[in-house]
């Protein structure tokens, strides 16, 4: 008598492309660890370019629509995905969600749809009209997703008092850190040579991760200490013409991209965080993992679920100004240039996350 083999549950992840930013990593993350016995993932992607592009498995295949845009890359996401016909179609960053969720009555009723909250809602546009459109998006959208995830509480508690979504239908899932990778990569830590303290930023250039005001924070500092803030964005140029503004030329410098920067994390004495908002700082999290403290803003998202979670000390919350200058000041430049210990709390290891995802898209 033969054993009929189990329908393996086909899994959509949908995203802009692979450009370099936390939400698209998490993503590829979680698809990456999915047990092949049970899920089929593949990714649908409007443009399959991107510095991530190298971190999708061989096995998992990439559709690409070859639209840059939103607008015009949906009739030819519904054809594919009719096409494809998921049992399960997972999205994050809130306007491809929102974008996904409308066209739902054009796919097979039997699809499940989840999206992912990857930042703090209310800080995705600035002007009254974007407020408005994301606030309508999610009250009248998001409660057509079957599921929606989000990487911290707080998150969570905000769609729910202010959009009014229910939360039964919200799951925290932590950020996935692969631990095991990242300490590999940052073996042998990086350090630039002197007696000063050596700090390190990660992300990009815009106005949400505040490095304008960490430039004037950092500019109180002793002359022998010094800040690589890696990343690219619209800001550059600004922030180099404020590094030559403050007399910060040779101790601050902008390094670009860098797909693997753990090593440098690892060698600095902390890592800095100021951003104006956030969802939950993957960056911190890897920096943890890499064994260094982390100094950060408390309006950077689930950073003080981080820190209540993790050991005393590793992780310093101060406010841009004074408060940060005195947290920096705190630091003291390490001697060496070892590999320190881990100072991930359990909860954000890749594991528990991976277990906690397949479960939701079981379901």
């Amino acid at each position: 008598m033969h054993t009929k083999a189990p329908t393996l549950i086909s899994i959509a992840f949908v995203l802009p492309s692979f450009a370099g930013g936390g939400a698209q990593k998490v993503m590829i993350t979680l698809a990456s660890r999915l047990d092949r016995a049970r899920f089929s993932p593949f990714f649908v992607v409007f443009e399959a370019s991107g510095a991530w592009r190298s971190l999708v498995p061989a096995d998992m295949p990439v559709i690409s629509v070859e639209r840059s845009s939103l607008r015009a890359a949906l009739p030819k996401l519904i054809r594919t995905l009719r096409r494809e016909r998921p049992h399960v179609i997972v999205s994050t960053l809130a306007y491809v969600n929102a974008g996904l969720l409308l066209t739902k009555p054009f796919l097979p009723s039997r699809t499940r749809f989840i999206v992912r909250e990857a930042n703090t809602p209310r800080h995705h546009a600035q002007s009254n009209v974007g407020r408005l459109a994301y606030y309508l998006a999610y009250r009248l959208l998001y409660p057509w997703a079957d599921k929606i995830i989000c990487p911290a509480s707080s998150l969570a508690e905000e769609l729910a008092a202010t959009y009014g979504l229910d939360r039964k239908r919200i799951a925290v899932i932590n950020n996935p850190v692969d631990e095991k990778t990242i300490r590999a990569e940052a073996e042998e830590p990086k350090r630039r040579s002197g007696t000063g303290r050596r700090f390190v930023a990660v992300g990009r250039l815009t106005e949400q991760k505040g490095f304008d005001r960490l430039l004037q924070d950092f500019a109180q500092l002793p002359g022998d200490s010094h800040l690589v803030i890696f990343g690219e964005g619209e800001l550059h140029a600004k922030l180099q013409q404020q590094i030559e503004g403050l007399g910060l030329a040779g101790r601050a410098v902008l390094a670009g991209f860098e797909p693997q920067p753990g090593a440098w994390i690892a060698g600095a004495d902390a890592l800095l965080l100021p951003s104006r908002w956030e969802g939950l700082p993957n960056v911190a999290l890897e920096a943890l993992a890499c064994g260094a403290p982390v100094i950060a803003t408390p309006e950077s998202g689930g950073i003080t679920e981080i820190a209540a979670q993790a050991a005393t000390g590793a992780v310093t919350l101060a406010q841009s100004g004074a408060a940060f200058v005195t947290a920096m000041l705190a630091v003291a430049p390490r001697l060496d240039r070892n590999l320190y210990p881990s100072l991930l709390p359990s909860c954000y290891k890749l594991e528990q996350a991976s277990t906690k995802f397949a479960s939701i898209l079981a379901e």
